[in-house]
């Protein structure tokens, strides 16, 4: 059985990740979605509510499981028994970053590969900070984030705002 994993912060989840989830879980007799500790981020959503958002935007893929982890990627990997990490990629620009991160990772954990994934062109220019941009703005997201999760985005949101006046 080839598992894959298919790391991020995913605060939120957009519509571009659930995009390269799907598509990845066609792909693959496993996906985990692994929602990673990032110490140069300052996440909206905890791991837990990461983790809960994405479990209930997948219910209706039954090889999908959600996971978090603050471990190293490729010590992750090697854990859950999986060869492979599947990044989406939206623009060139990424591409210089996710590279040096799979050769890290490669270095690290020789049995890893990583498999890139471009962008649907609809999500090209989508990224979690900017829906929070747009969110801030009282923007409509349903055609950025699934729309079962909006609600929570919107309230924490408020809670945020609310904090912080």
């Amino acid at each position: 059985m080839k598992t894959a994993i298919y790391p991020g912060s995913f605060d939120p989840v957009t519509s571009g990740h659930l995009d390269i989830i799907r598509r990845a879980a066609n792909i693959f007799d496993r996906l985990i979605v692994c929602v990673m500790v990032n110490a140069g981020k300052h996440p909206m959503f905890s791991l837990e509510e990461r983790v809960d958002l994405i479990r209930r935007v997948t219910a209706d893929l039954s090889n999908v499981e959600v996971d978090g982890s603050s471990e190293l990627l490729a010590e992750y990997a090697r854990r859950r028994g999986s060869c492979v990490v599947v990044k989406g990629l939206r623009a060139g620009s990424d591409f210089e970053n996710e590279f040096q991160m799979a050769l890290i990772n490669r270095k690290i954990n020789p049995e890893l590969d990583t498999m890139f994934l471009t962008a649907n062109s609809q999500y090209m220019y989508l990224s979690s900070s900017l829906v929070k941009e747009l969110g801030s703005y009282d923007a409509d997201l349903k055609d950025f984030i699934p729309e079962p999760i909006i609600p929570d985005f919107r309230r924490r949101l408020e809670e945020r705002n609310q904090r912080h006046k």
